[in-house]
């Protein structure tokens, strides 16, 4: 279908409707960031207007989102009842809703009190029910905020992801939910709209010191480990299999400088059960390798010196700016739940040939 889109005081609405929003406090850097973005989408709006191309419309998977959502809310509650030792019985995931069975009045207040303050960004609704049954339920305006958040962390991926293929376009958001993709010049959306049908594939994962890797490559690795290549150095890794914690269980990923050898690195958050899972691994493997692994490619092997209880990291290995930029994108894209769906893709004329039809 051919169609020309125009977008009037777009600039404006763009940054003024993204501080206005409650998923946003926005520094003075993401201002600026953002003041960009909308000049590259009007930029890029004329140039379709002076010479055609194409446009995308991507939608973000809401359902995936609340399955998230209604995990990490069950994780969290899970490690209060825990670390705060309040006796309790049939924590689950019920009808959209987190049910625990609670006797004491005062440990269900205690445990809504800590959640509230924890989900800064998910409020929570709780009711009580009979034999002290709780039933725990974001908000519509919490699940909003976070509807918001995935949006433009989706947008910030697919400019990254652009980025790095050589490809010149606009990204713009499109209410709570909807990504456009502004192409000018391209008239083939679909080898576009193929880059992001495709999720990152992240793992952490034991390396193997049975064998050197080098013969495993050459040879037949043991049994439940295989041979992957390192990200920078294309040297080979003798990795175990099994994966011990997935990329669902990252929350942030940002690039960054180390601050010791203010080398670029990119950083990473789990979430409640990523970081109880990655404190038991480490506490109990001290001394091994333990492999970063993004798309079959291992980013870092880092020998783990000490337990790590606080539940972040960094992949580190090299890194050019750009690089470690790319390297928080795809551990951004690995951990947003769902996937990116079309909801439409047009052809867009010229404006001349538009006006001549």
């Amino acid at each position: 279908m051919n169609a020309r889109v125009r977008i009037t005081g777009f600039f404006a609405a763009f940054v003024l409707a993204l501080a206005a929003s409650p998923a946003f406090a926005l520094s003075d850097e993401a201002h600026a960031i953002n003041k960009m973005r909308a000049a590259n989408i009007v930029n890029a709006q004329k140039l379709l207007d002076q010479q055609g191309g194409s446009r995308i419309v991507f939608k973000v998977d809401a359902d995936a989102l609340r399955e998230a959502v209604m995990t990490e809310l069950r994780d969290d509650a899970f490690k209060i009842l825990h670390d705060d030792r309040i006796p309790f019985s049939d924590l689950a995931v019920r009808d959209g809703n987190v049910e625990v069975r609670i006797a004491d009045p005062k440990n269900q207040q205690k445990l809504q009190q800590k959640l509230m303050s924890k989900l800064v960004t998910a409020l929570v609704a709780a009711s009580d029910g009979r034999d002290g049954l709780m039933k725990l339920t974001p908000t519509d305006s919490g699940f909003a905020v976070r509807l918001q958040s995935l949006a433009m962390q989706s947008l910030e991926m697919m400019e990254q992801e652009l980025r790095d293929n050589g490809i010149t376009a606009a990204v713009q958001p499109l209410g709570d939910d909807r990504v456009a993709v502004l192409l000018p010049g391209l008239t083939d959306p679909d080898r576009v709209a193929a880059i992001f049908g495709k999720r990152a594939k992240v793992a952490f994962r034991f390396v193997d010191a049975s064998m050197d890797p080098e013969q495993a490559r050459k040879g037949s690795p043991p049994a439940g480990s295989e041979v992957l290549l390192g990200f920078k150095d294309n040297q080979p890794y003798l990795v175990q299999k099994q994966v011990e914690i997935e990329g669902d269980d990252i929350t942030l990923a940002t690039p960054g400088f180390d601050q010791a050898t203010n080398q670029p690195i990119a950083s990473f958050r789990f979430n409640a059960h990523g970081a109880r899972r990655f404190a038991h691994l480490t506490a109990d493997n001290v001394g091994r390798p333990f492999a970063i692994v993004i798309n079959d490619r291992v980013f870092s092997a880092p020998v783990i010196r000490e337990p790590i209880t606080g539940g972040s990291g960094q992949i580190s290995g090299n890194f050019t700016i750009q690089e470690a930029n790319s390297v928080a994108m795809l551990l951004r894209s690995g951990a947003l739940p769902g996937h990116l769906s079309v909801v439409d893709q047009q052809i867009v004329k010229p404006a001349g040939n538009a006006a001549g039809k």
